[in-house]
């Protein structure tokens, strides 16, 4: 969630060769950076955790395969999250991780949605390595990016992740019920966290949009 410093605001149309106004070619990478650092993006992301997760413990009831289907869109659709995430990164060690991490969560979500995968065993083991891994890599990135907005937001996020992974990699479930509340749990605590940055973020850009005087 770092603010870019290597392009400035564009100010204004240019002129082509014959003396009319000509618009700027949009930027693909520059698009996706600014999607990237927004709050509302880093809220988006928190609902992708947050709704899965409340569906998986509302209904107790649901079939493995459904929790499969559930969980499988869910790393698919975060994955997505995070590749664009990257773009708003501007150190390439604070890119790599984000895209690292979004690679690993789209690779789970298709092995969810394969039918041979869908065990008990294997969706622990998928959703615990993939939470255990990709927080790794967001803590290495706040604790190597000194300069971090909401630092400490970032640690809390990554170091619930870190633990849901080793408290799912860890815990014997042998039934599918067991399953969907403690995961279901962990979306629900998960979201609420990345919800909370997403806000804090958002109050940041809104004090700096006063301080320079600039209407939000």
């Amino acid at each position: 969630m770092t603010v870019s410093r290597g392009h400035g605001p564009y100010t204004g149309a240019e002129q082509d060769s014959g003396g009319a106004a000509a618009t700027p070619p949009t930027d693909p990478a520059d698009t996706l950076g600014r999607l990237g650092r927004s709050w509302t993006w880093i809220l988006g992301s928190a609902l992708v955790s947050l709704v899965p997760g409340i569906l998986i413990l509302v209904w107790p009831q649901e079939t493995l395969h459904v929790l499969a289907v559930l969980l499988g869109l869910y790393l698919l659709i975060t994955g997505a999250f995070r590749f664009v995430e990257a773009f708003g990164r501007d150190e390439r060690g604070e890119r790599l991780a984000r895209l690292l991490a979004g690679v690993l969560y789209v690779l789970a979500g298709v092995l969810c949605l394969r039918h041979p995968m869908q065990t008990i065993a294997a969706l622990t083991l998928i959703v615990g390595v993939v939470w255990l891994v990709s927080s790794m890599l967001v803590l290495y990135t706040a604790i190597d990016a000194k300069d971090l907005p909401h630092r400490g937001f970032v640690l809390g996020v990554a170091v619930i992740g870190l633990v849901a992974g080793v408290v799912v990699l860890a815990m014997p479930i042998e039934s599918a019920q067991a399953l969907t509340r403690l995961l279901g749990l962990w979306l629900v605590l998960l979201g609420l966290a990345e919800a909370a940055l997403a806000l804090a973020w958002r109050s940041a850009v809104r004090r700096s949009a006063r301080d320079t005087g600039v209407t939000s």
